[in-house]
């Protein structure tokens, strides 16, 4: 089994998981879509994982977690996190702070601990899946077990 800080995280937290792997095609630029092809999952159960900043206080990052076929709402994303205006987190900013690369960061096991909102589409799912903390690897668990482990807040953030 391949060893990322977030199959670490998962595995101190004594949380169950399951992996999944494929080949990356270094030309994908829709990683989470990627996986949806590659792997034969559902687009609703796979969550891609983005960095956002507050744009009153660019310093303050959070993780939001959207399904892998869904534009998140900034605005929807500043709401739930009780900001003024949320922004896309800069690409050097995201890989710096979560110590993944882009289309392979993962919810779980950030360098940095980020507040997390999660769509509020994973609610009911029996599985959803995330990056795996690499590209080419994906993590299925229980909805329940990320939102208690993260202590993720859950809302409509979906465009």
């Amino acid at each position: 089994m391949p060893a990322t800080p977030a199959t670490q995280f998962l595995k101190a937290k004594q949380i169950a998981f399951d992996l999944l792997e494929y080949q990356h095609d270094p030309r994908a630029e829709a990683y989470a879509l990627e996986a949806v092809d590659k792997l034969g999952l559902a687009a609703s159960s796979v969550f891609k994982t983005l960095v956002v900043s507050d744009e009153s206080a660019p310093a303050r990052h959070a993780l939001v977690l959207v399904p892998a076929a869904e534009k998140l709402s900034l605005s929807a994303a500043a709401k739930a996190l009780s900001w003024k205006r949320a922004a896309m987190a800069k690409p050097a900013d995201a890989q710096r702070l979560t110590g993944y690369v882009l289309g392979g960061i993962s919810a779980f096991g950030t360098k940095k601990p980020l507040p997390v909102v999660v769509d509020d589409s994973l609610v009911g799912q029996t599985k959803i899946h995330l990056s795996g903390g690499r590209r080419g690897l994906e993590i299925g668990l229980a909805p329940g077990d990320l939102i208690a482990s993260l202590s993720a807040l859950v809302a409509p953030i979906c465009a």
